[in-house]
């Protein structure tokens, strides 16, 4: 197939570590032009990727040779760059989290859809095998019956002068990390959540969300419960309990191209403390964002269907999270039928 030429919409840190090195690699995909809201940071991106065309973010959705661009702006900007990209035709991998409300989110889909292109929100968790072995032994029953989701998030608390602090861009920790377990239960349980309880720290100095809890209701069996922050010790796991053991992914969602992931596995061969076992599978240290780039290429260019709905998922995930900020803001259960 043709390679999908990328334009970069925004110079961001993991732009440089993670997206544009994954772009280079892939056999289907080449990076074609470089973006930035200064010509001289355009600059410097280009030279270090060796990308011949540098420029404005107009400059680059405006690139006839631009098959799809890969948006890193701050959160609160994505929907502006989504529909511009969208009005020249442009596929869009946009950065999570997709926006900042579920308004905002319904109106980049209809715009891609009214101009034939596709839309992803960068979830590159998704695409790690690690979550394939987790399935594999749920499916196979080695934990019995699956009953609730326990997902953690939390980092070193960024510096002053972060995007992630600012409000007007659409700042806080839902938007930043939050969002990962809470679309993990999503994947792990396959189904959305009937209701969310959810309740955030905010920081007086910034006015953003520095930490948070919340609890997912999928139905009467299956339950979530999520707990990131910024300012905590790292964590970025989940723990699934089942009726007869728990499963455990310890690096869950951020995950390094050569760290080897674990998952645990704990079981009782009696149903009692005495006969506790331990089994761990070690994953392949695999570049999920490399995973992800080949699926939307493949799948943008009809080549091979992806398993996920790009434009469902996102929806879906934004849905859930507006019923988050819902719920906080009035410190009561929404139920995900309040949102449409």
């Amino acid at each position: 197939m043709t390679p999908i030429r990328f334009g970069i919409i925004g110079c961001s840190r993991i732009a440089r570590r993670s997206v544009i090195p994954a772009i280079i690699k892939s056999e289907f995909s080449e990076l074609e032009f470089i973006g930035s809201r200064s010509t001289e940071k355009a600059k410097e991106f280009s030279k270090e990727f060796n990308c011949k065309k540098f420029g404005m973010y107009e400059d680059v959705i405006s690139d006839k040779n631009v098959d799809a661009v890969y948006i890193s702006t701050p959160i609160g900007t994505h929907e502006e760059w989504s529909v511009k990209a969208a009005l020249e035709g442009k596929h869009i991998y946009c950065e999570k989290s997709s926006t900042t409300s579920f308004e905002s989110a319904k109106n980049m889909i209809e715009c891609s859809k009214q101009n034939n292109v596709r839309i992803m929100e960068g979830f590159m968790f998704r695409f790690h095998p690690q979550h394939k072995k987790v399935k594999e032994l749920i499916d196979t029953n080695k934990i019995g019956d699956l009953i609730s989701f326990d997902g953690k998030f939390g980092f070193p608390a960024f510096p002053e002068g972060d995007i992630r602090y600012n409000k007007d861009l659409g700042g806080g920790f839902l938007n930043d990390s939050g969002c990962y377990p809470i679309a993990a239960s999503r994947m792990i349980f396959d189904k959305e959540p009937v209701s969310v309880s959810c309740n955030l720290s905010i920081d007086p100095k910034t006015d953003v969300d520095i930490r948070g809890t919340s609890y997912l209701v999928f139905d009467n069996k299956n339950t979530a419960s999520i707990t990131y922050g910024n300012g905590n010790y790292y964590q970025a796991k989940y723990d699934l309990w089942g009726s007869e053991g728990i499963i455990s992914s310890e690096r869950a969602y951020s995950v390094p191209i050569n760290f080897e992931t674990n998952i645990k596995l704990q079981f009782s061969s009696n149903h009692d403390w005495t006969s506790k076992k331990d089994e761990n599978y070690k994953i392949t240290p695999t570049d999920h964002f490399l995973e992800m780039i080949n699926e939307f290429c493949l799948d943008i260019s009809q080549k091979q269907k992806s398993k996920i709905n790009f434009e469902n998922e996102l929806e879906n995930q934004a849905k859930v999270m507006e019923a988050h900020r819902l719920s906080n803001n009035k410190q009561r259960l929404v139920s995900l039928d309040e949102i449409n």
